[in-house]
């Protein structure tokens, strides 16, 4: 029977800082990246030795800037990297020299034991320990070593983890050890302990070996005679799965060792290539744009700094030197715009921002009592915030503005609309789509030398707002073009097309 970690999946919220803890510091390969089989909007990384052996991987699910987890019973707390007893001297010294968190050594089931914080706050531990791999990778730890479990039924879990190869080994305090023919489980009794909550910073599931297809088939049919939790089966093109939860609610998956990580890609030139996946091939390009960007450690990249408002960039392989700072609708983030600012230049450097202003869980740009009654309030100091924001970017990452064109879309629209009559001549070039004048009293100002598009849908329930935003602007002296468009308040193809023609003139 083939037994062990095949690999652990966790959730990252900054995927720069995850390349550089993980491919940097470790040396860990990375050995492919793709968009999530489950969302493909979502950046999945894949760590390993030189081709990605089961039992090396480490993977991150990329939630940029998302809502931090909790660590609790029902969830995998830690994991470790087998390095040899040796180099721990080393690697304490290589994590104190670079600031990383670290603890120890300390003795561990009689081995000697760093344990490291990632840029996340997920324990990594280095355990000395002689640990073989086929294919080794340059100076990176071997593989995985174990994984530490949280659970308040440690009986019960411990007795689920032996199906996959395991039997019980060693007890220290409140840890009891599983051991396979390759790597250990420590099962450890959090009783009483809080209960875990998803999000980054948190493992989502530790995956065990199958031989094969038939192996993951055969323990579907198993798991469904002992009427456990309900099975998933699923085909992640590079190995396939089972996901079922054991007794204390941590997720645990079931995958093949093959095909790999090489069906796609040559040996030399693993993880270079973002991947979409089979069923997500129409919308590819989109998506690519829609994932974070990240540089190698060694390469150049963008220093992101700490500004007023969470932001993005994307940058295209040949950049014309115009930007698109892009400003979404309710419930939107960061990214949402990006595909169709990409379709209307696609060589413009994309600054994708997030509103600060939250409705039942949605990001907005300013607060709202009704449909069309706005906070004032609210609206004037965001967009003070952003106009920090904006002088902020353009002196950080020596932007022009002559050279940045706003577009927003709904309240993004609005808000962008705002902030021009609040802060006259600070957006010069504007894209407006679906827009409505959400400032009461609005002030005549001088907007001479600003251009702007605006973007009505002829079905929008909010049509009948915008000729007085359109007045408003061509009064304060806006060279304005309002176009109105066969379509209702969701963005259409039709948008693309204006905007592409009017940026063209």
């Amino acid at each position: 029977m083939t037994s062990g970690i095949h690999h652990v999946t966790l959730i990252t919220r900054n995927v720069q800082a995850n390349i550089d803890f993980y491919a940097g510091f470790l040396g860990l390969r990375l050995v492919k990246q793709t968009g999530g089989y489950e969302d493909g909007e979502q950046l999945h990384l894949f760590y390993g030795d030189a081709v990605g052996s089961p039992g090396s991987l480490i993977t991150f699910l990329v939630w940029e800037e998302g809502a931090r987890g909790r660590v609790g019973h029902g969830q995998v707390a830690e994991i470790a990297l087998a390095v040899p007893p040796e180099s721990i001297g080393d690697w304490l010294t290589c994590a104190l020299s670079q600031h990383i968190q670290v603890e120890g050594p300390k003795r561990e089931f009689g081995e000697s034991v760093l344990r490291l914080k990632d840029p996340d706050g997920v324990i990594v531990k280095l355990v000395g320990h002689e640990m073989s791999t086929g294919h080794p990778w340059k100076s990176a730890p071997s593989r995985l070593h174990s994984v530490t479990l949280f659970t308040e039924t440690q009986e019960e879990t411990a007795a689920f983890v032996k199906r996959f190869g395991y039997s019980e080994g060693q007890r220290e305090d409140s840890v009891l050890r599983m051991v396979s023919d390759t790597d250990f489980i420590d099962v450890r009794n959090v009783t009483g302990f809080v209960q875990g909550i998803p999000g980054t910073g948190i493992a989502d599931h530790v995956a065990f070996r199958a031989k094969d297809v038939d192996a993951v088939k055969a323990a579907e049919a198993e798991l469904s005679r002992l009427n456990s939790s309900v099975t998933n089966y699923h085909d992640r093109n590079y190995f396939t799965s089972l996901y079922v939860r054991e007794p204390g609610g941590i997720l645990i998956e079931l995958a093949t060792d093959g095909p790999g990580f090489t069906i796609d890609e040559t040996p030399e030139h693993l993880g270079e290539t973002l991947f979409v996946p089979p069923h997500d091939q129409e919308r590819a390009q989109d998506l690519k744009v829609l994932m974070p960007q990240f540089a190698m450690p060694g390469e150049e990249r963008i220093v992101m700094r700490d500004l007023p408002f969470v932001h993005r960039f994307y940058t295209p392989q040949d950049p014309d030197g115009s930007i698109m700072l892009l400003l979404h609708g309710t419930g939107g983030n960061e990214a949402d715009l990006m595909p169709m600012a990409h379709r209307i230049n696609p060589r413009a450097t994309l600054l994708g921002v997030r509103g600060r202003s939250h409705e039942e869980g949605t990001a907005r740009w300013f607060r709202r009592f009704g449909a069309t009654q706005f906070d004032q309030a609210d609206i004037r100091s965001e967009a003070e915030a952003f106009k920090a924001f904006y002088e902020g970017a353009i002196a950080a990452y020596g932007l022009k503005a002559e050279n940045i064109t706003v577009l927003g879309y709904s309240n993004g629209a609005n808000f962008a609309a705002a902030v021009m009559a609040l802060y006259p001549q600070l957006i010069r070039r504007a894209i407006l789509s679906r827009p409505m004048q959400v400032l009461e009293d609005a002030p005549q100002v001088d907007l001479k030398g600003t251009a702007a598009l605006t973007l009505t849908g002829s079905k929008d329930p909010f049509s009948e707002f915008a000729p007085a935003l359109n007045t408003w602007l061509e009064s304060c002296g806006v060279e304005l073009t309002a176009e109105k468009l066969e379509t209702g308040h969701a963005l259409s193809p039709e948008d693309i097309a204006r905007a592409k023609n009017w940026l063209s003139l």
